[in-house]
């Protein structure tokens, strides 16, 4: 039986929640860059041992969401691990290329720039140094 009284039936409670979510799902993969926040308090600490930082690799510092890359040996360098595309997390760098997975944008191990998009800007740099055999934020 049809509803009456002006009140909204089932169908276009479904057909707004439907709506709704094709929203949401487009706006996640929208234009725009995301911006890091630099992590404040940071400074003196340890970010990774230089043993766990491979040649043309990295490692990923999930607790303050840096990426430590070593593009060559004994250079350290390190970045917001956040994609400046949406903010997804990017991974562990390989053959000095960082990827984020959500959306494949690759950044330069050496330098953060972005070398494939859709990620256009690059990710945020750390000043790092060696002590010991700890790279810790300068």
């Amino acid at each position: 039986m049809p509803e009456t009284g002006g009140g909204i039936g089932r169908r276009e409670m479904l057909g707004v929640a439907g709506v709704a979510a094709c929203g949401l799902a487009l706006a996640g993969c929208g234009a725009g860059d995301a911006k890091a926040q630099p992590v404040s308090g940071i400074k003196g600490k340890v970010l990774a041992k230089t043993a766990d930082v491979p040649v043309g690799g990295g490692t990923l510092v999930e607790e303050w969401r840096i990426v430590v890359t070593q593009p060559t040996k004994g250079v350290y360098k390190a970045f917001s691990a956040v994609c400046t595309h949406k903010g997804c997390t990017v991974g562990t760098p390989k053959d000095n290329v960082i990827t984020c997975a959500c959306h494949g944008s690759e950044f330069a191990a050496d330098s953060g720039q972005a070398t494939k998009g859709p990620a256009t800007a690059p990710l945020t740099v750390y000043q790092v140094k060696v002590e010991g055999d700890g790279i810790v934020v300068a």
